[in-house]
C-alpha cells in the first residue's frame, strides 16, 4: 500500500506540474515539452527533491515505453500517405545512412574532445544519433510547418530509433567482447528485418483495428474506438518486440493506417472522429507530461559536471556539423522531393534528442559498460541543449525561412 500510495502521489504531482507548465507554455508560445523538462529538473532530487523516480524502476520504464508508443502513434495518425509518397527516399536515406553518418562524425569528434577509446566514442555517437518523436510530434502540432517538411522530420524520428538501437547494441557487443567485430552488413541485415517485421505488424493490427471500428458491417467496436486504439498500440508494440523487431515502428505504422483509413475505404462519422481526436490528443498530452517531467527529474548535475565543457563542445559538433552533413548528404540527392535550401536548413536544425537516447544511456549505465558514465553525461547534455535551444526556436526559424503555414 505504501508503494501504491507513493505512485499515486507522484502521478498527482506530475499532473499538477504538467498542467501549470502547459499554461505557462501556451502563454509564452513555447513548446510544452520544454516547460515539462524544466519542471522535472526543478522537482527532481538535485533541486526540490519532490520527485525521485529512478530510471531503472518499473514505473519509469512503463511510462517511457507506453508514452513513447502513444505519442508515436499520434504522430503516425497525423501523416498523409500522399505526402509520404513524395519524400520516402529522403526518409529512408536519412533514417539509415544518416544515422551512420551522425554516429561516425560524433564518435570521431568524441575521441579528440573527450579522450576516450574509439569504440566507446562510436558507442556514444550511436546512442545519441536518433531524433525524438516524443518531442517533435507535439512541436509540429503546435507550430504549423510546411506539410512535407514536418512529416519528413516526424517520419525520420520514428524510423531512425531502430537504426540507432541496432548500431548501439552491435557496438556494445564489440565493446564487451561478446559480439565479434562490427559488421556493417550485419547491421544492414538486422535493420531490414527489424523494419519489415515492424511495418507488417503495425499494418496488420492497424487494418484490423480500422476494420473493427469503421467497417459498415464488422465495425461492432465503434462505440469503443478510443479503447481499441489503446489496446492496438500495446499489441502492435509487444507483437513486434516479441519478434525482435521495432515496436516503435509498428505503432507508428499503426497510426498511419488509422489516420489514412479513408484511403482503405473506411470512414467514421464526424462526431465519432472528433471524439477519437479529443481522446488521442488528451492522452498524448498526459504522456508528454509524464515522460519529460520524469526525464527532467533524472538529470544528474554531478554526472554532467564531470564532462561539462568538453561535453558541450561535442554537442555543438553534433548539432552544427554532424546534422547538417547528414541532411545534405541524404536529402540533396533526392530529385523526386526537390528540396529547397530553406527546407534543408530547417531540417538541419530540427533534430531534438530525447527519450530513446536517454533510455539507451540508462541501459549502458545499468550494465556498467566501460565509458557508460561519459556516454550518459553527454547524452543528458544533448537532451537538455537540443530541447531547450532547438525546440524553443523552431517557430522563429520556420518564420525566418518562410515555412510557416497559416491555420
Amino acid at each position: 500500500m505504501h508503494a501504491a500510495n507513493h505512485i499515486l502521489l507522484v502521478a498527482g504531482i506530475i499532473l499538477a506540474a504538467g498542467a501549470l507548465s502547459g499554461i505557462v507554455a501556451r502563454r509564452f508560445k513555447v513548446p510544452d515539452v520544454v516547460l515539462f523538462l524544466l519542471a522535472g529538473i526543478l522537482l527532481g532530487p538535485e533541486m526540490a527533491g519532490v520527485l525521485d523516480i529512478r530510471a531503472a524502476s518499473t514505473f519509469n520504464q512503463v511510462i517511457l515505453v507506453f508514452g513513447s508508443c502513444y505519442i508515436l502513434f499520434d504522430g503516425g495518425a497525423s501523416l498523409k500517405l500522399s505526402v509520404l509518397k513524395e519524400v520516402w527516399v529522403t526518409i529512408l536515406a536519412i533514417s539509415t545512412v544518416g544515422v551512420l553518418i551522425t554516429a561516425a562524425i560524433t564518435g570521431f569528434a568524441a575521441v579528440h574532445l573527450l579522450g576516450i577509446p574509439l569504440m566507446t566514442a562510436l558507442l556514444l555517437g550511436a546512442s545519441i544519433s536518433s531524433t525524438d518523436p516524443a518531442t517533435l510530434v507535439p512541436i509540429f502540432k503546435e507550430v504549423r510547418i510546411r506539410e512535407r517538411v514536418a512529416q519528413t522530420v516526424v517520419s525520420e524520428s520514428a524510423f531512425n530509433d531502430s537504426m540507432s538501437a541496432i548500431i548501439t547494441f552491435a557496438l556494445l557487443g564489440v565493446v564487451l567482447g561478446t559480439g565479434g567485430s562490427f559488421s556493417l552488413g550485419r547491421v544492414a541485415g538486422d535493420l531490414l528485418a527489424n523494419a519489415l517485421i515492424g511495418v507488417v505488424a503495425g499494418a496488420a493490427l492497424g487494418y484490423l483495428a480500422v476494420l473493427l471500428i469503421a467497417h459498415e458491417r464488422f465495425g461492432f467496436l465503434l462505440e469503443y474506438t478510443p479503447l481499441v486504439t489503446l489496446m492496438a498500440v500495446v499489441a502492435a508494440y509487444l507483437s513486434a518486440e516479441t519478434l525482435n523487431a521495432s515496436g516503435f515502428m509498428a505503432v507508428f505504422v499503426f497510426g498511419i493506417m488509422l489516420g489514412n483509413k479513408r484511403s482503405f475505404g473506411f470512414r467514421l462519422e464526424p462526431e465519432e472522429q472528433e471524439r477519437l481526436a479529443d481522446f488521442v490528443s488528451t492522452t498524448a498530452l498526459i504522456m508528454r507530461m509524464f515522460i519529460f517531467i520524469l526525464l527532467g527529474s533524472q538529470v544528474s548535475f554531478p554526472l554532467m559536471g564531470r564532462y561539462l565543457g568538453r561535453g558541450i563542445l561535442l554537442v555543438l559538433v553534433f548539432i552544427f556539423i554532424a546534422r547538417p552533413i547528414t541532411v545534405f548528404v541524404c536529402a540533396l540527392p533526392d530529385r523526386r522531393a526537390k528540396w529547397s535550401l530553406r527546407e534543408l536548413l530547417f531540417m538541419c536544425w530540427t533534430r531534438e534528442t530525447g527519450v530513446i537516447p536517454g533510455a539507451l544511456a540508462g541501459i549502458l549505465l545499468g550494465m556498467k559498460v566501460p565509458g557508460a558514465e561519459v556516454i550518459a553525461s553527454v547524452t543528458f547534455l544533448a537532451i537538455l541543449l537540443t530541447i531547450l535551444i532547438q525546440a524553443t526556436t523552431t517557430r522563429w526559424l520556420a518564420g525566418k525561412l518562410g515555412l510557416l503555414e497559416e491555420l
